[in-house]
């Protein structure tokens, strides 16, 4: 999930982009902006830095170990006889 402080730095960002006669509504809009990013966020299914680095280094373990198990099937074939 995305981290508040981001979601935070956004919908100020947001806010700071809005016209001039608009920002007397700053503090409400903020918080307007800060729900609207936060349910927007929560329905793309989104992963977080961590997991995602985890599940990358279960991904690298898992290619390094399947092209181990190729490499000795290879030789393996390679031992039987003609047929």
């Amino acid at each position: 999930m995305i981290d508040s402080n981001a979601l935070n730095d956004l919908a100020k960002r947001l806010t700071d982009a809005m016209p001039g006669d608009l920002r007397l509504l700053a503090g409400d809009m903020e918080k307007t902006f800060q729900g609207i990013l936060q349910a927007t966020f929560s329905r793309m299914n989104l992963v977080s830095r961590e997991e995602f680095d985890v599940q990358r280094g279960v991904l690298e373990r898992t290619r390094e170990r399947l092209e181990s198990l190729e490499s000795r099937v290879a030789e393996l074939e390679k031992q039987l006889p003609e047929a």
